[in-house]
């Protein structure tokens, strides 16, 4: 009786561990299911990759740094020439008008 009972256990031991390894299998696939269904949807709404983003952030601060630095250039030429900033020339100076 004894060793049928060890049998016994051996081989619910045996079910339960391989169960154990089967729902992990499945838990595997389900999650791979899963993630390929989200890459999927955040695809099919074009949404942009964070490094996408940040790429995009750097470049226009730098293009609105540029722009500051530019308009100080602008304003130091137009103070040098006499030229008001809103483009008017009061002094009647100005070759095209």
């Amino acid at each position: 009786m004894t060793q049928t009972t060890n049998r016994f256990f051996d081989e619910i031991g045996r079910l339960m561990n391989d169960a154990a390894g089967a729902a992990q299998g499945m838990k595997k696939e389900v999650d791979a299911l899963w993630r390929n269904q989200a890459e999927k949807i955040l695809r099919d709404l074009d949404i942009v990759k964070r490094e996408e983003f940040e790429a995009v952030k750097d470049m226009a601060r730098l293009a609105r740094e540029e722009n500051e630095a530019l308009k100080a250039r602008i304003a130091v030429l137009e103070a040098k020439l006499g030229i008001s900033p809103n483009g008017s020339d009061p002094g009647g100076t100005r070759a095209d008008g």
